[in-house]
């Protein structure tokens, strides 16, 4: 993985107003990164979620909508919160072609980008599992933390 060290770097990526076609971006997503990785793609995605989540740290979580849809990733809908957990909903344009045509997709980057920025704001261990709901084209994406269990 790139090492985006400096603040100059990160602002740069942050600022660039560059879009890439959803084409470019599936035949990097969907085709070469599954061939490279094999079946620890989702497993691998995961933590990358969570380097990125470190890499671009969010002041609070509600941060996240500007940031799913900048880079992507779709639109975040909270549909219920507890005391130790949130699930969202997560849909596209992008997402629902990705379900239709897509026999095996994952979305484990989004759910370890998340599980990471609610370990950094909350304070506390936190993991995300995804269920892509194919006939709604959305994807489920729950987040359970436990408040005693901080992060040093």
């Amino acid at each position: 993985m790139s090492n985006l060290t400096s603040v100059e770097e990160k602002i740069q990526v942050e600022a660039d107003p560059l879009t890439v076609p959803a084409y470019g971006y599936e035949l990097i997503r969907e085709i070469l990164i599954p061939e490279l990785l094999g079946r620890e793609t989702p497993d691998l995605l995961y933590w990358a979620g969570k380097r990125i989540a470190r890499l671009f740290p969010l002041n609070a979580i509600e941060e996240a909508y500007v940031f799913f849809q900048k880079v992507g990733w779709g639109n975040l809908e909270v549909v219920k919160q507890t005391k130790n957990e949130i699930t969202y909903h997560l849909s596209s344009e992008l997402i629902e072609k990705r379900l239709k045509e897509k026999g095996k997709c994952t979305f484990q980057l989004e759910a370890g980008y998340l599980a990471q920025q609610y370990e950094q704001t909350k304070k506390v261990i936190a993991e995300a599992f995804e269920d892509p709901k194919r006939k709604n084209h959305k994807v489920t994406i729950t987040v359970r933390w436990d408040s005693k269990d901080s992060v040093d």
